[in-house]
């Protein structure tokens, strides 16, 4: 594990991690300093609701490039569940997602920290193609 390193967890309110990627409204941004938590930060997250009925609404590249947009200075992003699509952007943002079983934000640091963060491909969801 690097020294300093900036981890984003999917959420709707700072505790849980959301179970969907392109639903939740936050990131909670974690930067771990050494195995421990040196900063905590919530940073907002364009999801599905910022795009229903606009000019980008199938647009699913714009849409994946806006949502990833705020994580670009973390290494490491951690969902419960996510489409195809936004796993390969962000892997192409040079973000690894992580799809969890765990269902709080402190238990999975914990688990990250120790190196005992699991992922699960089964939360990998096949939206069609374009997703």
């Amino acid at each position: 594990m690097a020294q300093n390193q900036k981890i984003a967890f999917v959420t709707d309110d700072g505790n849980s991690i959301s179970s969907h990627f392109g639903r939740a409204m936050y990131y909670e941004v974690i930067t771990l300093a050494d195995g421990k938590v040196a900063s905590r930060e919530r940073r907002e997250k364009a999801g599905h609701h910022a795009f229903a009925h606009g000019p980008h609404e199938h647009d699913h590249d714009h849409k994946h490039g806006a949502m990833v947009g705020p994580i670009l200075d973390c290494t490491v992003l951690v969902a419960r569940g996510m489409g195809q699509g936004a796993f390969v952007h962000l892997e192409s943002a040079g973000i690894a997602p992580v799809l969890t079983d765990l269902h709080t934000i402190d238990e999975a640091v914990a688990a990250y920290a120790a190196g005992s963060l699991q992922s699960n491909p089964k939360r990998l969801h096949d939206h069609g193609q374009g997703h």
